[in-house]
């Protein structure tokens, strides 16, 4: 670890959460000591006051509540992505215009989460940098849910009935969505950055782990809810549809998991920012995100780099798994009357849906037990829990055969391939459901892996030869779960190996990291729409021939080729093979 200690008897581990506290008399002297000739002020240093703390008597206890608000978060993403879609056509925009708003969920992450992530960072609010962030963007996000679930009534109160009612009514349905995604694409930087921030780094993996696990929870929680009669159970007083009992259930549901995740976590607070920064406008905002996103230290960059292919394959995947489903059964497994069924499309997505159903039980099996057989930090570096006498052999035994993280991910890569290459020889729904469902093991690991390898990587700038941390006293260490205790501002000095107009210095660059992961998550969405466009127009540039006997004859076209979905998945399948590369070079540089 590259830093000067002035307090000799200080064993703090570097990846501990701590309070710094000196002696304004002998600050002068020690901080020339220390930076050995640089020029370095006051005014020059972020400074900081408080430890984190999470309340909870248990470590598992305290792990729920600092990672609940994404039960919220998942439950209104999966709310939103499954019911909105016919909303929108019911209110009669078309299809070709309705896939164009979906281009709101990666837009407003690749703009919200990094410029988010760079303001939160620098915040000094007393409640922390992440919390006000949290509770002010639930509270938006909620407030637009409200919008989108009464927009006729709200539109119908200001315009008479007419053609123009109808557009104006769609066009507030369509900026209530916009506005939705960028809101909540906010709330989910300060969650994951929040995570971050307040463990240490033996404990990122299970932070991540325990995020992995809430996400699953609040998706089956969404399909649960989904497939409850609301109205028939609460009546009409709050909502007369299903949909507005949905968005009620979203909106209130967001607003309680990120309170309760508030409540329990108390952050550090930073008291003042480095001066270079506190000035900083919006767009040089932008050009320090830009250029942090291409100078970025190599295991962040590699972790980006797995992050690009992984989501070219993962992103055919997502959306048109259960279309490829249903469109399977169709074509080799359907009667002939239901082949000729006038909702033809209702029936491909209520056949695939089911798969989707086994895709949500596994993922949420792997997420609360594949933690369990993959080797955590702890173990790694010898510090684990001794088993009882009785079974401490079987115990000690099975540990030595436990893979890390990284040699996880890559199988985890591998089995989404191999799933995904057999997509196009797939000729029964029940093997393309069962290839689906085998998904969700990868899935989890997708999910869990690139946040706990940035976090800790986040963590270690602050304690490599690359960037150089300056403590000038320092007291305890804290653990998750230790009480907060008010100290003496601290004061840190941080060097990221970028110019100093670069980034901040405060020691805590979770928001901006993670903001540039984001930034990196997306792209490969917005290349995979290209590639499944292409694929597409080659294959099936008429109607789908799953649909073809309600098409125009010069439309009309056997399922004798491939299924072009197919197809993107096994392109998708391709990608993940470079992505197990890139992990297996990320493992090299560990």
């Amino acid at each position: 670890m590259a830093f000067t200690e002035v307090n000799e008897d200080d064993a703090a581990d570097s990846s501990s959460l701590e309070t710094l506290g000196h002696d304004s008399d002998d600050f002068e002297d020690d901080l020339k000591y220390l930076t050995s000739g640089d020029e370095l002020t006051r005014a020059d240093m972020a400074s900081w006051t408080g430890q984190p703390h999470v309340k909870g008597s248990t470590e598992a206890m305290r792990m729920v509540l600092l990672t609940f608000s994404l039960v919220g978060l998942q439950f209104t993403w999966g709310i939103e992505m499954t019911y909105c879609t016919p909303y929108l056509l019911q209110l009669g925009l078309t299809k070709s215009k309705t896939s164009l708003v979906w281009i709101a969920g990666p837009l407003s992450g690749l703009i919200m989460q990094p410029i988010v992530g760079v303001i939160a960072d620098r915040s000094t609010s007393k409640y922390g940098r992440r919390r006000p962030f949290m509770v002010l963007g639930s509270v938006l996000v909620a407030a637009c849910l409200l919008v989108l679930g009464w927009t006729k009534e709200l539109v119908g109160h200001f315009v008479e009935e007419g053609d123009f009612r109808r557009t104006v009514t769609i066009t507030v349905a369509v900026l209530s969505i916009y506005a939705v995604d960028f809101a909540i694409n906010a709330v989910q930087s300060c969650c994951r950055s929040l995570i971050v921030d307040t463990l240490p780094i033996p404990k990122q993996q299970a932070g991540s782990a325990w995020a992995s696990r809430m996400i699953s929870v609040g998706h089956l929680a969404g399909y649960i809810a989904g497939t409850v009669d609301l109205v028939g159970m609460f009546g009409t007083s709050f909502g007369d549809t299903q949909f507005k009992k949905l968005i009620l259930v979203a909106a209130f549901g967001l607003i309680f998991a990120v309170g309760v995740t508030s409540w329990a976590v108390t952050e550090r607070v930073l008291v003042s920012s480095k001066s270079a920064d506190s000035n900083d406008g919006f767009v040089k905002i932008i050009a320090k995100i830009f250029y942090a996103a291409t100078h970025l230290p190599p295991r962040i960059q590699a972790i980006c780099t797995v992050q690009v292919w992984t989501w070219i394959g993962w992103f055919p995947f997502l959306f048109y798994s259960t279309t490829w489903v249903g469109e399977t059964y169709f074509r080799y497994d359907a009667p002939h009357d239901v082949k000729q069924s006038k909702d033809a499309l209702g029936d491909i997505g209520r056949i695939g849906s089911m798969s989707l159903v086994v895709f949500s039980l596994v993922t949420f099996v792997g997420a609360f037990f594949l933690p369990l057989l993959i080797k955590s930090p702890e173990e790694s570096s010898g510090f684990t829990a001794r088993p009882p006498q009785a079974i401490a052999a079987i115990v000690s035994k099975f540990n030595k055969y436990k893979p890390d993280l990284l040699t996880a991910w890559i199988c985890g890569h591998l089995l989404f391939s191999g799933a995904m290459f057999l997509a196009p020889f797939a000729h029964s729904f029940r093997v393309a459901t069962f290839l689906v469902a085998l998904c969700g093991f990868p899935w989890t690991l997708a999910t869990w892996a690139p946040n706990t390898f940035l976090g800790i990587e986040v963590n270690r700038l602050s304690g490599t030869a690359t960037s150089t941390y300056r403590r000038l006293s320092v007291s305890d260490s804290i653990e998750l779960g230790s009480p907060l205790t008010p100290s003496t501002p601290s004061f840190l000095r941080l060097d990221h190996g970028l110019p100093d107009e670069a980034v901040a210095s405060t020691g805590e660059l979770s928001g901006l990291y993670f903001g540039i992961l984001n930034i990196y998550t997306t792209i490969p969405q917005f290349i995979g729409t290209f590639i499944s466009m292409i694929v597409f127009s080659i294959l099936e540039p008429g109607k789908s021939p799953e649909l073809a006997h309600d098409a125009h004859p010069d439309e009309h076209h056997g399922t004798d080729g491939p299924n072009a979905i197919a197809v993107c998945l096994f392109i998708g399948a391709i990608c993940n093979v470079g992505a197990a590369f890139a992990t297996k070079r990320l493992k090299d540089l560990q």
